[in-house]
C-alpha cells in the first residue's frame, strides 16, 4: 500500500479520490484549505475507520505547502504518490473576466500543482521512486470560450507535465496526467448557471453544462482511474476519464484550427445545430 498526498479533498474528484484511495488501503493524506468548512470527509473517514489523515493546506501559499508537507512527512514518513486535484473555475469572456481571476486560476491550478511538485520531488528523486499524478482536464487541450481562464491554466499544466515527466523518469518516478471531461462536481453545477455578459459564449456554454449534466458522470469515475494509475505501475502519460472526454478531444482534433473558432463564432442558431450534428447534444435551452 502506499502512502498518497491528495490536494483539494474537500469535494469532487478529490474527496471521492480520498475514499477511494483510504478504502482501497492505502495510506492518505488527505489536504484542503478550510477542514472546517468541508466536514463530509472527516465524517466519512471516522465512520469507516479509514486510513485518512485530513491536513489543512493552501497550494496557493508557499509557507503552507511548506508546513504542510513538513507534518505529513514527520507523522508518517516519505510520500509515495502526490494527486495534484486542487483546482477552482473561473468563467468570463477575455474582456470582461478581471484579471485578478486570471490571476486566481492560474495560481491555484497551476503554481498550486508546482508547489507541491517541487515539495516531494527531491525526495522521490533520491529515492529512484514515486508517483506524480496531475489532475488537468479535457480543457488542457480544448479551448473555448467562455474559459479562456481556466483553459490557460490547464494547458500550462499539461504543459509542465509533460516536461516532469522527461526529467523524473530518468529516476524511476512516473508522472501521469487524468483528463476528465464533464464530471458531476461542485464545479461543473456552478458552470451550468449562466452569468450576465455581452458574449453569447457565456450562455450557451452553461446550457451545453446543463445538457452534459443530464446524464451525470460521478467523480468516483475519475478516482477509479487515479487508483488504477497508481496500482498499476503504468508509465502512460495521459488518460482521459469519462464518457465525454475522448469523443471531446477526437470532435477538436478532427476540426482544423480555423473551423474551431469558426464554430465558437457562430450564432447561437447555427452553434446549437452543428453541436448537435457533430457532436450529438442538444444543448438549446428548454422552455
Amino acid at each position: 500500500m502506499a502512502s498518497v498526498l491528495v490536494t483539494g479533498t474537500s469535494t469532487g474528484i478529490g474527496l471521492a479520490t480520498a475514499l477511494a484511495l483510504g478504502r482501497a488501503g492505502h495510506q492518505v493524506h488527505a489536504t484542503m484549505r478550510n477542514p472546517e468548512r468541508a466536514p463530509e470527509l472527516a465524517r466519512a473517514v471516522a465512520q469507516e475507520k479509514l486510513p485518512v489523515t485530513i491536513t489543512p493546506m493552501d497550494v496557493d501559499s508557499d509557507s503552507s505547502v511548506t508546513a504542510a508537507m513538513g507534518r505529513i512527512q514527520a507523522q508518517g514518513g516519505h510520500i509515495d504518490v502526490l494527486v495534484n486535484n486542487a483546482g477552482i473555475e473561473r468563467i468570463g469572456s477575455v474582456e470582461e473576466l478581471a484579471m485578478s481571476e486570471f490571476r486566481a486560476a492560474m495560481e491555484t491550478n497551476y503554481f498550486g500543482a508546482l508547489r507541491c511538485i517541487q515539495a516531494v520531488a527531491p525526495a522521490m528523486r533520491k529515492r529512484g521512486s514515486g508517483c506524480i499524478i496531475n489532475v488537468a482536464s479535457v480543457a488542457g487541450h480544448v479551448a473555448c470560450s467562455p474559459l479562456a481562464a481556466y483553459t490557460a491554466s490547464k494547458f500550462a499544466l499539461e504543459a509542465l507535465s509533460e516536461a516532469l515527466a522527461q526529467e523524473m523518469k530518468a529516476f524511476n518516478v512516473r508522472v501521469a496526467i487524468v483528463e476528465p471531461g464533464i464530471i458531476d462536481t461542485p464545479m461543473a453545477q456552478r458552470a451550468a448557471v449562466p452569468s450576465q455578459s455581452a458574449y453569447r459564449h457565456v450562455r450557451r456554454f452553461a446550457n451545453l453544462y446543463v445538457a452534459t449534466l443530464k446524464n451525470p458522470a460521478p467523480p468516483a469515475l475519475v478516482a477509479q482511474k487515479i487508483r488504477e494509475i497508481i496500482e498499476s505501475g503504468t508509465w502512460t502519460l495521459r488518460h482521459p476519464v469519462g464518457p465525454d472526454a475522448l469523443a471531446f478531444l477526437e470532435w477538436r482534433a478532427a476540426m482544423t484550427d480555423e473551423e474551431w473558432v469558426e464554430w465558437g463564432a457562430l450564432d447561437d442558431n447555427a452553434w446549437y445545430q452543428r453541436l448537435q450534428s457533430d457532436f450529438g447534444m442538444d444543448a438549446r435551452p428548454k422552455r
